[in-house]
């Protein structure tokens, strides 16, 4: 789990409208001039949705659409290549089915080995990937009630090692209440599929209930998971997950004050949030909104509970965001979601002739000791550039304000068993879109 190392945050300063999110700075001590990075590192894209990273720093990105699996290096100078195809898995992407999750195994230099949660004709289902090979996914957990909407599709290996799966009811409200169904819940396996041995059923994959579709799942720095889920008319809701917890739907949409039922620690009204990915920064969560169009930055207690109100980023600056991770580089890694069908002028949202995109950004602090340092000044997204046409599915350089520079430490070396493909590849090309 990736640690940010001797820092704690105070209160995230106000965006300003225009500019990348100016995201919680170290206690320990701020440079004396901040340092904010903005870069689009990759564009074109067939809505991203699973965002992930390997060892050595390289990002995988997951387009729902397509099926296709990306892969994106990272060098020891941070800067990012180009997209190169990985994998394709097979999918039933209608609605809001598709290639979801991605989540990269814990043994990855020894397996190769990254996991999907995808849609197929059948089902949802979680398969994994050996990346070192050509073998075809080999399903691990299967039968998974699958619908036009509400698929759910987080996925995660938590800090106690086991892959954590975010499930949606599938459209059928009541299945989230039946304790026989995966739908509507939040399930913890093992690497094989089978229920983690301390589940509150051991027999059963099920670690909680009464879920309405969960897109995101995030760890704080004391090891807690929190969820991010979509409500129906009334309220979206974070919620802090407990074994064998109900956290009420479809009796209950926001808080409740019912004691057989679990309420959000917080809760937006739709129109400003539908939040899907969700990460935390030690206590610090950042969810990135659909509807709402906007990061929400949120400070937490040592409680578990909001330490004060939640501050609104980039809002309607690049439209739908979808998936959001922090990468070994030390980077805010935000990918959009504007090619999704739902991208709609009265609601605000504009499709950007780049989109989708894939976007990183990046404070004064790093990961780990790790500072990206750059010359240069802030580039606005919107820009005009000769490349923004012309560039669908590549790469993007990017410029920074300089910050604290204390190096870049050296990723390590990609395990023997895997390759990212050759450039000269036809299959490494990015895929041009229709229309």
């Amino acid at each position: 789990m990736l640690m940010l190392a001797s820092c704690s945050f105070g209160e995230p300063p106000e965006p300003e409208g225009g500019e990348p999110p100016n995201l919680p700075t170290p206690s320990g001590g701020a440079p004396e001039t901040p340092a904010t990075l903005m870069e689009v590192v990759a564009e074109g894209l067939e809505v991203p949705w699973g965002l992930a990273f390997l060892p050595d720093g390289t990002a995988l990105v997951g387009e729902r659409e397509s099926g296709r699996i990306l892969s994106i290096g990272v060098d020891a100078e941070g800067t990012a290549a180009e997209p190169e195809e990985v994998r394709t898995v097979e999918v039933d992407a209608r609605g809001e089915g598709g290639l979801l999750g991605l989540a990269v195994s814990p043994d990855f230099e020894e397996d190769s080995t990254v996991f999907a949660y995808y849609t197929t004709e059948e089902d949802n289902r979680i398969a994994s990937i050996d990346l070192g090979s050509d073998a075809e996914p080999e399903p691990i957990l299967t039968g998974i009630p699958a619908a036009s909407n509400h698929n759910g599709g987080a996925l995660a290996f938590g800090p106690d090692g086991y892959l954590w799966a975010a499930t949606g009811d599938a459209g059928e409200a009541g299945s989230a209440q039946d304790a026989d169904s995966l739908s509507g819940k939040i399930l913890r396996i093992d690497a094989s599929g089978e229920p983690a041995e301390d589940n509150p059923d051991p027999d059963s994959p099920v670690y909680s209930m009464g879920h309405r579709n969960v897109e995101g799942l995030a760890w704080d720095g004391a090891g807690v998971l929190y969820a991010t889920e979509f409500g129906a008319d009334i309220a979206d809701e974070v919620n802090r997950i407990e074994a064998d917890g109900n956290y009420g739907w479809p009796l209950y949409e926001g808080p409740a004050g019912d004691p057989d039922y679990i309420d959000p620690v917080l809760s937006w009204e739709p129109f400003e949030a539908s939040c899907s990915g969700a990460v935390f920064v030690e206590q610090t969560l950042i969810t990135a909104c659909l509807r709402g169009q906007r990061l929400w930055i949120v400070e937490f207690d040592s409680n578990g509970e909001p330490a004060g109100e939640p501050q609104a980023a980039l809002v309607g600056e690049f439209g739908r965001l979808r998936s959001i991770a922090m990468g070994p580089d030390g980077m805010l890694w935000v990918t959009t979601s504007n090619r999704d069908g739902r991208c709609e002028e009265d609601s605000g949202c504009v499709i950007d002739e780049a989109d989708d995109r894939l976007l990183r950004f990046s404070t004064s602090y790093a990961a780990e000791g790790r500072v990206l340092c750059r010359t240069g000044t802030p580039r606005s997204h919107s820009a005009s550039s000769p490349s923004r046409a012309a560039a669908r599915g590549r790469s993007r350089a990017g410029n920074a304000v300089p910050g604290r520079c204390g190096g870049v430490c050296a990723p390590p070396p990609s395990p023997a068993g895997w390759r990212p493909p050759s450039r000269s590849s036809p299959s490494a090309s990015p895929r041009p879109r229709a229309g």
